[in-house]
């Protein structure tokens, strides 16, 4: 196989390449690392590169292929972990030079299953100050910008961006995110490629960051959604150190994908009642939903009559980030980006009985939203509503920039649902569009399926940025 072809390879052919012994370890991690040599300085998407242990280990997983030791269902497989997600021995920063100097010493829950089934970790990967991305551009004081590999004047969104733009961009198969408002999926809407947010307490996070627990989910990001489902097999299970982890169910996804959706009813809600599509990315997501009507399920407009969150949401996190930052403010201060600031002084005298009540909003906000979930298996929104938008823009504080692009995926991180991100189309400009879907509470299965259902019927994974 030609050098570069490797870089674009499913973590499900790499594995079999490796177990085959069609490719070793060692030739697929020296393909990567060529890449991202070449590539990351445009891109930025890396903020950490592990070169030499990560050949090493490749050097390892080439051994136990030739003397036929027992390997793990992602053995060899080059896997990034985003820079919010703990690595021991490794700095973990979340972007901010508040932790420049912060190596854990232990690995999170989902770090320790990817090695034990065989991954290989190859570096970290870029993201906004403290996972914010409320501005849409994933940039800290620490690395600079992550840039879109579609366009390299776009933003890759945040959080998860520049483990999006990672993927994306064929610097390796598999990046492991987290989403706590969009973070998976508005990236990989920007990117162009498939991002899962697994139901709350899916994948334990252990340990991990103060704020946000109750909203935030571990995921994977890959160019398909069956190497997606496979890495769901991985990470997925109880672990009692986070105290809402789910029980393992012993649930495979992988034999689930391929069926058809016939019998179930979907929802396409254009807008969810309050926020605005531009058009191209409505004209595009519209023609997808109506594809999954060609795959045997009823599909019917409809939207949920609930009000908007945002405002709850805005308070429940500018609090709990405020909090995290009270007791050191006065040496922080001088450390961290401006929006960090703003965000701290509109959030740092906030009332108990703002807080109260916002909590209580987004209970009604589940409340209300269950009904419809009732009634439909699935739902399908846009994922972003433009799409990836110029990093200058932000950087210059364009009032045009519509304050509402990032509406669709926060809600879902309130209720703790399901959703996945799917590219479904590419505009004139030819930036990516993603469609996600969203399904009833524990019901990852479903998503997958039906997100595995779309793909096969228009596929996307030929389709490549222009970097080369």
């Amino acid at each position: 196989m030609n050098n570069p072809e490797i870089c674009w390879m499913s973590v499900i052919e790499m594995v079999e390449a490796i177990k085959t012994k069609m490719l070793s370890p060692v030739e697929i991690m020296d393909a990567l690392l060529s890449r991202i040599e070449r590539l990351n300085p445009k891109v930025n998407a890396y903020c950490l590169l592990l070169a030499e242990s990560a050949m090493q280990q490749a050097k390892e997983a080439e051994t136990m292929v030739m003397t036929g030791m027992e390997l793990g269902p992602l053995h060899g497989v080059p896997t990034s972990i985003k820079d919010m997600i703990f690595t021991k021995g490794l700095p973990t920063t979340t972007g901010s030079k508040v932790y420049e100097d912060f190596v854990p010493q232990q690995d999170a829950v989902v770090v320790e299953r990817v090695k034990a089934a065989g991954a290989i970790i190859i570096g970290k990967t870029n993201v906004p100050e403290f996972g914010g991305g409320f501005d849409g551009i994933t940039d800290n004081l620490l690395f600079g910008l992550t840039r879109n590999p579609w366009n390299l004047e776009c933003t890759t969104g945040g959080s998860s961006g520049g483990a999006a733009a990672q993927v994306a961009a064929g610097m390796g198969p598999l990046a492991i995110g987290s989403d706590r408002a969009g973070s998976i999926r508005i990236p990989c809407s920007f990117c162009g490629i498939f991002g899962f947010k697994p139901s709350f307490g899916r994948v334990p996070q252990y340990p991990t960051f103060p704020g946000w627990q109750p909203l935030s989910a571990t995921g994977p990001i890959t160019r398909t959604v069956k190497d997606a489902a496979l890495v769901m097999e991985v990470i997925a299970g109880r672990d009692d150190r986070d105290r809402w982890s789910l029980p393992d169910t012993g649930l495979r996804y992988l034999p689930f994908l391929g069926t058809d959706l016939k019998g179930l009813k979907i929802a396409w809600s254009e807008n969810l009642g309050y926020p605005t599509t531009e058009p191209e990315v409505l004209k595009i997501t519209e023609a997808a939903a109506k594809t999954f009507g060609t795959l045997g399920a009823t599909v019917e407009p409809a939207r949920p009559e609930v009000k908007s969150p945002w405002h709850a949401f805005a308070t429940v996190a500018g609090v709990s980030l405020a909090s995290r930052l009270q007791d050191n403010w006065d040496e922080w201060r001088d450390m961290v980006m401006p929006h960090v600031v703003r965000s701290f002084e509109r959030n740092k005298d906030r009332l108990a009985i703002e807080y109260g009540k916002a909590e209580l909003e987004l209970m009604e906000y589940y409340n209300g939203l269950q009904p419809f979930f009732e009634k439909y298996d699935l739902v399908l929104t846009p994922t972003v509503a433009m799409p990836a938008f110029e990093i200058a823009a932000v950087i210059a504080g364009d009032k045009k920039l519509p304050n509402h692009w990032g509406q669709y995926t926060y809600p879902f991180a309130i209720t703790g649902q399901p959703a996945s991100s799917v590219p479904c189309g590419w505009t004139d400009a030819g930036l990516p569009v993603g469609l996600q879907i969203i399904g009833r509470r524990f019901d990852d299965v479903t998503v997958l399926r039906a997100s595995a259902a779309f793909e096969q019927a228009s596929p996307w994974t030929d389709r490549r940025p222009p970097l080369d």
